[in-house]
């Protein structure tokens, strides 16, 4: 059994992104990982290079313009680290995500036992999403529970839309039509990914929030959505959150060690709706969280 790791960046650190961390954190479980360098400033790259593994493949590439509406461009740097995986797996991780050491043998022996069962084509983990330190978790649905980030790798596997999970299509024109996906059969594992999104430097997170709002909107719009902001006001995400208590990753433990901002969440300021909160109350009596969007089909 061959695992490809892969994932994709562009000027990581300019927005506080744990990038080396995220690699590092799956890197022993790969025999090989493909690293889709967007054309950076900010010594990402070099920085990527001094890991120095023989396993590290680097693919330079410039983002084009013409597919930023809509975060197509993060699928298609997604598209182009999966094409040049080689190995029976492909595992995806994001630059904001990482993986606790505790869970890789687990992972590994899911990719074992099904390596020849095609009727399972991915496996689908569930989220630590942090929200302002790394003591807090975001427990309502404005988080996504779960996400597929490891695919049989297979010709007609491609990331989907934004780089939001993964989809078969019959083929490449299919794919660039949009027509004709189906989702993946997978199975849940209980390893979960470290999201370390709203959790960063404020000053940061503030110029990562305004760069990513801008694949989805106009520049002049985010403009005069964040002109009063001189840092980034955690109160515009922070709703219900939960104490996290628990280890994280080894490859994050000098990250936070080094934390340079202080996170304070007052649980009466929630900007939740009636429903909302209606929603999420049914959700932690019954493990039910109604009208979830789900990418995939899990095998039971």
């Amino acid at each position: 059994m061959k695992i490809s790791g892969f994932t994709y960046m562009r000027n990581s650190f300019t927005y506080g992104y744990p990038v080396i961390e995220s690699i590092l954190s799956i890197l022993p479980l790969c025999d090989e990982f493909i690293a889709v360098v967007g054309k950076s400033d900010d010594g990402t790259r070099e920085a990527i290079e001094a890991i120095g593994s023989p396993k590290i493949k680097i693919i330079d590439t410039v983002w084009d313009d013409a597919l930023i509406k809509g975060g197509q461009v993060f699928a298609q740097q997604a598209n182009i680290g999966l094409k040049a995986c080689t190995g029976d797996w492909a595992f995806h991780i994001q630059s904001d995500e990482v993986f606790h050491e505790d869970s890789l043998a687990e992972i590994k022996k899911a990719m074992e036992d099904n390596l020849n069962d095609p009727g399972v084509e991915g496996f689908l983990f569930n989220f630590y999403h942090f929200i302002g330190d790394y003591k807090h978790i975001g427990t309502t649905r404005r988080w996504h529970r779960r996400e597929i980030r490891i695919v049989r790798n297979l010709p007609g596997v491609y990331s989907y839309k934004d780089s939001q999970g993964f989809r078969i299509y019959p083929g490449h024109e299919d794919y660039l039509q949009q027509t004709n996906s189906r989702k993946l059969n997978v199975r849940l594992l209980n390893a979960r990914i470290f999201h370390y999104s709203y959790c960063r430097n404020p000053d940061l997170l503030l110029g990562k929030v305004k760069r990513f709002n801008n694949y989805y909107q106009s520049q002049d719009k985010t403009e005069e959505q964040y002109k009063a902001y001189k840092t980034f006001d955690f109160g515009t995400v922070a709703d219900i959150l939960a104490p996290f208590t628990d280890s994280h990753p080894a490859t994050m433990k000098e990250t936070i060690a080094n934390q340079d901002w202080v996170f304070k969440h007052n649980p009466k300021k929630i900007a939740l709706s009636f429903r909302r909160l209606m929603l999420h109350r049914i959700e932690q009596v019954t493990g039910w969280r109604i009208g979830e969007y789900k990418n995939y089909k899990i095998i039971k």
